[in-house]
């Protein structure tokens, strides 16, 4: 099975800052970049292949020209990865907050915790490991009142993590959606790992398919260009009081995504972070 090819698109920064980064990434806000990372002195962003458009791309770093610091490029494909051989070789198992323990299918006598989550990633993105999915793990554990008995859906479910927690703290119903097929059946597979097939149905697609439901709690651990452009249709899927977990965005991006979701009727009830990665959780007001 092929997953989906990616170019990753490598933007060398002279001087490099984080703030010069987060002016590029601006540049570049219109086209469908999927996410970004910075290692200095790098800007690294990442595209689908099939959406890639390189004159496309010119013209808007031409635009960036004249912003006090110099910078090259260069793009380059990312074949397909099998996730699952990478893992094998690097992956341990990981407990968060003494709760949750996320483990492989090869990992074997471990102590028990209170949420065990045994993930076959396949060849889906998706061990754990990254800080934002330890922050949006915790974030539900300090909420699991009002995810008992819940409808939830899980944005950019990749190997279905957040949505197995949901699932197993008691939600009454758990949906995962992401853009990438291979991620999408992957999660199926997770699902039914950890016997929570029956209240876990994922699919493949985009926040258009949330127009289908309407959810007590929703997940987004994406990035925030896709979280920016995508508030709007989440917050008008959430009930009344309805929760809103979001992560994969940087502490200094949590004031523009604040007043985003304040705009829609949200209110920020708490964020944590971690290596500079940041977590919100909001309420839609009643």
């Amino acid at each position: 099975m092929n997953s989906q090819e990616y170019i990753e698109v490598s933007l060398k920064l002279e001087p490099f800052s984080e703030e010069n980064a987060e002016i590029m990434m601006a540049a570049v806000s219109d086209l469908p970049f999927e996410s970004f990372t910075t290692e200095a002195p790098f800007l690294k962003c990442y595209i689908q292949k099939d959406l890639y458009d390189a004159r496309q791309l010119k013209l808007f770093l031409n635009e960036a020209d004249g912003y006090g610091f110099k910078f090259t490029w260069n793009a380059a494909l990312i074949p397909a990865t099998n996730w699952n051989a990478e893992w094998e070789s690097h992956f341990t198992p990981i407990i968060i907050d003494g709760t949750c323990t996320i483990k492989a299918t090869f990992h074997k006598d471990l102590p028990k915790t209170r949420f065990n989550i045994t993930i076959d990633p396949k060849m889906a993105f998706g061990t754990g490991h990254h800080q934002t999915t330890h922050l949006m793990c915790h974030a539900l554990l300090q909420h699991e009142a009002e995810i008992k008995g819940k409808t939830v859906m899980d944005m950019g479910c990749g190997t279905a993590i957040l949505s197995i927690l949901c699932a197993k703290m008691k939600a009454r119903k758990v949906y995962g959606i992401d853009i990438d097929a291979v991620a999408a059946i992957s999660a199926y597979d997770n699902a039914r790992l950890n016997r929570c097939g029956k209240i876990i149905e994922t699919c493949c697609g985009d926040a258009s398919l949330l127009q289908l439901n309407t959810y007590d709690v929703l997940l987004a651990n994406i990035n925030r260009n896709i979280l920016l452009e995508d508030m709007p249709t989440y917050v008008r899927s959430l009930r009344r009081e309805g929760l809103l977990f979001i992560s994969g965005f940087y502490t200094e991006d949590l004031p523009m995504l604040e007043h985003m979701a304040e705009s829609l009727g949200m209110e920020l009830t708490g964020s944590d972070s971690m290596d500079n990665w940041c977590c919100a959780r909001f309420r839609k007001k009643a």
